[in-house]
């Protein structure tokens, strides 16, 4: 199975959320945050939304910072996905 985004939405694969602070404590369970950071899985077409031309800047593969309760959850098979349209994506991560 796979997800096949419609109009202006990206469907994202959270990153491995930090377990150790800065300082180098171990988070437990219940005091880790959700991450923002995920990786753009699937892009929809586009296509007009609320009346306006809208463009897909983002592509499969990128790293993508997200708003941080943008979105849906979905659990497909064992993998799970966030859907998020694309004015809730902040940011594309790029490597120096």
């Amino acid at each position: 199975m796979k997800l096949v985004p419609l109009s202006d939405r990206v469907v994202l694969k959270q990153l491995k959320a930090e377990e150790t602070t800065a300082s180098g404590i171990v988070l437990p369970g219940q005091a880790k945050e959700k991450p923002q950071q995920a990786e753009v899985i699937a892009v929809g077409p586009g296509g007009v939304v609320d009346g306006k031309e809208v463009v897909m800047n983002v592509k499969v593969g990128q790293k993508v910072i997200y708003s941080k309760y943008a979105g849906t959850d979905v659990k497909l098979g064992e993998d799970e996905y966030t859907v998020v349209r694309q004015n809730d994506i902040l940011a594309i991560v790029e490597e120096d």
